[in-house]
């Protein structure tokens, strides 16, 4: 009976029993996991950087591709099939999933810190400015949207195509045939929960800090670390609750919110701020990212130190990829019903534009402060104290405490979705790729999650959690593009039986 247990949720078991292992080796051997952790993240960086390189640019090509290919008619399901949600709130939640606090966290820190210390020339300048924004589209821009579209489609296609289980080995039956079912395909399903773990406990860990942040800004409450503990106890609470009312009220009603608030922040930010400034970043920002788009794709500065790709894009690269599994296993949850041409314009292009638009208002407004009142020392602040940028930005436009309130509401809903869809995900992932996965299940990753979270805030391993995951993101860089090459010959199956099917039933 036992061993009947074990085979029945072994994917569940081993990751649980890795991700207590590694909270025990945090915690207690902390500056050796730190060593570890380097060693392996600086070496992929140094010799393998190529490879995360050029596998991000093959998967902006490749989704574009079978956006215009003879794929793109082909419906996530069955032909009859209508989408789940409408397209709002569709939007919205792979938005909230994919971004969601990155990218209110980054949208003033990374454009000041790449002004005060840009790729190329000197900072402090009108240059610098311009090359701070193209780099903050390009690190948020096409990439990151190109790996959840390749996840995503590749797990919908098999889900509801093939009708195989949701989890992150169908993707690769193609190739493997019915060994997804056995020792391989639940090894690539443990490292796919692993790297999700870990990178969902790093972003609640940033999250509680930038809560933090924003309760000290708005309430004056202090910014320790007692305080960051709190926030994640409450947040836990609140997305357990969240969790059992199911995805469509839980999930769906907390994404909506976020976008619509998103809307008001920007719609706020573009009437009070500079306004025509913002709408020249856009064009202009917009127009340099297009043109310097492939040398960007392939920089890596072969004959000098390449200090500033590795820390930057080549981080985000990882970042991203580790990303990918509880991003691309959500948004194929919710994109049934969907064309292959509609999901990727969904998923790929629509989010790419509206994160074009968020950093130009916030990015563009914060350089704009800076560059016209030559206030360096403001410039400086924001980048040694990220958790505190967009508070300290508000501050210097008007209705600078509505900003902050409307701020703060922001970041703690995308907090509070990022932890209930990857609980969904690791639901899903841990009971066999079941579509709907047991609230017990969902509350124990929940839990998880919040305690890994804040055991790596009291072990001051935040950095460390964050290196161990990008570093974990390797192997799944590999994964993943053969995953691609797996959809490709399924997609190329599925059109020929659909050929098949209609000479059979014209004869």
């Amino acid at each position: 009976m036992n061993s009947n247990i074990f085979k029945e949720n072994s994917v569940f078991i081993i990751s649980l029993i890795l991700t207590l292992i590694f909270i025990i080796w945090g915690v207690f051997f902390t500056d050796n996991l730190a060593k570890v952790t380097d060693l392996i993240y600086n070496g992929s960086i140094d010799y393998l950087g190529w490879v995360y390189l050029g596998a991000t640019l093959f998967f902006v090509i490749f989704s574009i591709y079978l956006m215009f290919s003879k794929y793109g008619h082909i419906r996530l399901g069955r032909k009859t099939d209508k989408p789940d949600f409408n397209t709002a709130s569709w939007l919205a939640m792979l938005f909230g999933a994919g971004m969601g606090i990155g990218i209110v966290y980054w949208s003033v820190a990374e454009p000041v810190t790449h002004y005060t210390e840009p790729p190329v020339g000197k900072g402090f300048t009108v240059d610098a400015a311009n090359t701070a924004m193209k780099y903050t589209f390009f690190h948020w821009g096409l990439d990151p949207w190109a790996i959840y579209t390749v996840i995503g489609l590749a797990l919908a296609f098999f889900q509801y195509n093939k009708r195989l289980p949701a989890a992150i080995s169908s993707a690769f039956h193609p190739i493997l045939g019915d060994r997804i079912y056995g020792p391989i395909g639940k090894t690539i399903d443990v490292l796919s929960i692993f790297a999700t773990v870990f990178g969902i406990a790093t972003s609640l860990g940033l999250g509680a800090m930038q809560v933090t942040a924003g309760m000290h800004d708005i309430f004056r409450i202090p910014n320790t670390l007692l305080i960051q503990l709190v926030v994640i106890a409450v947040a836990t609470v609140l997305f357990i609750i969240s969790i059992n009312t199911g995805l469509e009220k839980g999930i769906q009603y907390l994404s909506n919110a976020a976008m619509i608030l998103s809307f008001i922040l920007m719609l706020l930010i573009l009437i009070v701020g500079p306004t025509m400034t913002i709408i020249k970043v856009l064009f202009n920002t917009t127009g340099i990212y297009i043109s310097d788009f492939i040398h960007m794709s392939l920089r890596l500065k072969p004959f000098s130190e390449g200090e500033w790709i590795a820390s930057w894009t080549l981080f985000y690269w990882a970042w991203w990829i580790a990303w990918a599994p509880f991003v691309g296993m959500f948004i194929a949850r919710v994109s049934k019903g969907r064309t292959i041409r509609e999901f990727v314009i969904g998923v790929l292009i629509i989010p790419t534009l509206g994160t074009f638009a968020w950093m130009s208002i916030f990015g563009g407004s914060a350089l704009e402060i800076v560059q016209s009142t030559g206030n360096n020392e403001l410039a400086n602040y924001i980048k040694n104290n990220v958790s505190l940028a967009i508070f300290t930005f508000f501050d210097y436009l008007p209705l600078s405490s509505l900003l902050s309130i409307v701020g703060f509401a922001v970041v703690t809903i995308y907090y509070i979705t990022v932890a209930d869809t990857s609980t969904f995900v690791l639901g899903m992932l841990s009971e066999g790729g079941t579509l709907n996965p047991s609230n017990k299940i969902k509350m124990t990753w929940g839990v998880i999650q919040s305690a890994l979270a804040a055991v790596l805030l009291l072990a001051g391993g935040l950095n460390v959690l964050q290196t161990a995951s990008i570093a974990a993101a390797l192997p799944f860089t590999i994964i993943m593009v053969v995953m691609s090459f797996s959809l490709l010959r399924g997609l190329k199956n599925e059109v020929h039986a659909q050929r098949s099917g209609k000479r059979g039933a014209q004869q």
